[in-house]
């Protein structure tokens, strides 16, 4: 006999609802366009009226797993959001403003990622030798 959801979810312990509930973000902040345009509530005619294309080209595009950025930009774009491109490293994450429109008012300050070394020289290793006394 099925049972309801709200029945199942009283009888878990908090430790379970808290992994469930952090397992069902990690799942909403990985999606795949297609998803994302459903979420957004837009068919793929809609979309490719937006983006002045064919729905068999969302259709291709939503495929893809090799894309131009800005072929992405303008389609995150055409549903109303705004593509923002990260490199994550271990000392924190850096936004790359190569890839979209910078504003003065919208630029904001990176974290330093140590020394900046002067062209032609290499950083020193682990061991704090330099290169020339490896």
């Amino acid at each position: 006999m099925a049972r309801k959801f709200s029945e199942l979810k009283a009888r878990m312990s908090p430790q379970s609802r808290s992994r469930a509930a952090s397992q069902a973000q990690a799942m909403l902040d990985e999606i795949p366009l297609y998803e994302l345009r459903k979420a957004r509530g837009l068919s793929q005619k809609t979309l490719a009226e937006l983006l002045h294309v064919q729905q068999p080209a969302v259709a291709r595009l939503e495929r893809r797993t090799d894309m131009y950025i800005s072929t992405l930009r303008n389609h995150i774009e055409a549903m109303g959001g705004e593509l923002e491109i990260l490199a994550r490293f271990s000392e924190g994450a850096v936004r790359i403003a190569n890839f979209s429109e910078i504003e003065p008012a919208a630029t904001q300050a990176v974290p330093s990622l140590g020394p900046s070394i002067p062209k032609g020289q290499k950083r020193a290793d682990s061991r704090g030798r330099s290169p020339a006394s490896r």
